[in-house]
């Protein structure tokens, strides 16, 4: 970066000796009264329009070059050239600028101070105006003994009393080669001037700091052990049925949010106040020989203590592989185990909790289901068998007993009949085979006759067969109907049971945490690098915020 110059005056080289009774010239200004203005050739040329002497031109050209023999800087000379602008001065260049400006006795360089606006009068009085009128003020008093110098005056040569140790003065080359020599070792003084401020600056702001910070990494901080564990939570994606493709399907991971959410949990305070309880987190950290920054006082806040968890337990969770890494930091290897196993213990608990209320709940409906259509079996196939037991027999059995009986007889009658007729068909009959066909024709229908009265008692009343059979057929229905719920009941229990091992989750550890030999933490050498970085970035932020600033005040 390029650091803007400081200089607020012109920085001209005291002679070597003065008159005496005069008081020496310094650097910053002579008080010598500065020389009445001459009219350039140029503004005589812009005003009359008339070419002006080649004496003025080459007196002119010779007073710029001498300003651009002085290392001006880029800024200075577009300050002059506003400034010549403001006062209306016709320059052509930017050295005009300076020259013109010069004349009048103004310094465009000189920043505006308050003080300067009271300025002494030649009676003795001040004259006191606004800053607008200051210009003005230090024109009256140009000439007057008692006036402040606004320029920087240069010391006249022809004054030297002491003999001259230059042994050529009437060369002008000579002279001239001199001259930007002394320029060129006064920019040098300059520019080394400037680095060493720089190197100052840099010092105290980054280097300082950085060396504080690595001194602090390498000899004071303490060591600390960190312990790694990788886990993952998975879900049974099978049906939980032996056959079928339910038992080939493997098990998948489970979904993001129970990942998430067992992060949450292990990075929360609830887990913090848990493993305080169960391993003694805040007595370890509140140990003498840990370092000042990374020790916590003596009986800490519960809002301290999770500050420094969450800093020693570090959880991270990768959607594509499902995995969630953990790494737990202590003072002491076996402690930090400790306490990640612990961690590890409380994430199971969790895990298997996550779905614990909508498992129950499934299973509570199922079962209830289930009961009640246990229940409703046993009513119906207790009807049933309160039914058989009242009536003593079946009454289908009954009644297709009578049917069976009016058949036989039907047909044994309709035989006697047709061998009735077969007899009766003869021109002389047997009259004893005849009457003994008869005989049994009227026996059967007589039979015949009692069997259909017993059958119409059976299916008329309300205490009949009939109706007898109609109940207890009534009673199978319900009984088929209760074994169908049941059967429904209990298919529906098995989805529930297959639906509640499906929504298990399993806790796997991959990695398992194991003691560290070698301190972890600090990383000495990254870490003095990274203060290096953040300091030199806060140091060139506020380099730029000033430089800009200062453009913007001195514009």
């Amino acid at each position: 970066m390029i650091t803007k110059p400081k200089a607020r005056k012109f920085r001209i080289k005291r002679s070597t000796s003065a008159e005496p009774g005069e008081p020496p010239q310094t650097e910053a200004a002579a008080p010598v009264p500065p020389r009445p203005r001459a009219v350039s050739a140029t503004e005589t040329a812009a005003s009359t329009g008339e070419v002006p002497p080649p004496s003025e031109e080459v007196s002119s050209e010779l007073d710029i070059d001498a300003i651009r023999r002085e290392g001006l800087t880029g800024r200075q000379l577009r300050m002059a050239r506003r400034v010549a602008q403001k006062h209306g001065l016709p320059a052509t260049s930017d050295f005009d600028a300076v020259r013109l400006l010069r004349e009048e006795g103004i310094d465009p360089f000189q920043r505006s101070n308050m003080l300067e606006l009271v300025v002494p009068q030649a009676g003795g009085g001040q004259h006191e105006g606004a800053p607008g009128d200051m210009f003005a003020a230090l024109e009256s008093q140009k000439g007057g003994a008692g006036s402040r110098v606004q320029l920087p005056q240069t010391v006249p040569t022809d004054r030297e009393t002491l003999p001259s140790i230059d042994t050529n003065p009437g060369n002008p080359m000579e002279r001239r080669m001199r001259e930007i020599s002394d320029i060129q070792r006064d920019i040098t003084r300059r520019r080394q001037k400037k680095m060493g401020l720089l190197l100052v600056r840099l010092a105290f702001f980054v280097m300082i700091p950085t060396f504080l910070a690595g001194y602090y990494f390498y000899n004071i901080a303490t060591p600390l052990y960190a312990t790694d564990s990788q886990f993952m939570i998975i879900q049974n994606e099978g049906s939980g049925s032996p056959g079928g493709l339910g038992g080939l399907l493997p098990a998948q991971y489970a979904a993001s949010q129970d990942s998430i959410a067992t992060q949450s949990y292990l990075q929360s305070k609830d887990a913090m106040l848990r493993l305080d309880n169960d391993a003694g987190f805040k007595a370890h950290f509140t140990q003498d020989f840990i370092d000042p920054i990374q020790r916590l006082e003596e009986n800490p806040t519960n809002e301290e203590a999770y500050s420094l968890y969450k800093k020693n337990v570090k959880i991270g969770y990768d959607p594509t592989e499902g995995v969630i890494r953990m790494e737990v930091i202590a003072a002491d290897p076996l402690v930090a185990t400790e306490f990640s196993e612990r961690l590890l213990s409380y994430a199971e608990e969790r895990a298997n909790a996550l779905s614990e209320d909508k498992r129950e709940d499934a299973m509570r409906d199922a079962r209830a289901t289930y009961d009640d259509a246990v229940a409703k079996r046993r009513e119906a196939q207790e009807a049933l068998i309160k039914l058989q037991v009242e009536n003593g027999a079946d009454p289908e059995a009954v009644i297709a007993a009578i049917r069976t009986q009016i058949t036989n007889y039907e047909t044994l009658l309709i035989e006697k009949e047709l061998e009735l007729a077969a007899l009766l068909d003869n021109a002389r009959p047997n009259r004893a085979k005849v009457e003994g066909a008869q005989g049994d024709i009227r026996r059967l229908g007589v039979q015949l006759t009692k069997l259909n009265d017993r059958m119409n008692s059976a299916t008329e009343g309300t205490n009949s067969l009939a109706q007898q059979a109609v109940t207890l057929q009534l009673a199978q229905a319900d009984l088929a109907s209760a074994d169908a719920t049941l059967q429904l009941a209990l298919s529906g229990m098995e989805a529930a049971r297959t639906e509640v091992n499906r929504q298990v989750r399993y806790l796997t550890v991959a990695v398992r945490p194991v003691p560290s030999e070698e301190p972890s933490y600090p990383r000495k050498f990254e870490n003095t690098i990274l203060a290096f970085l953040i300091f030199a970035g806060i140091y060139m932020m506020l380099s730029l915020t000033a430089s800009i600033l200062r453009e913007q005040v001195t514009a």
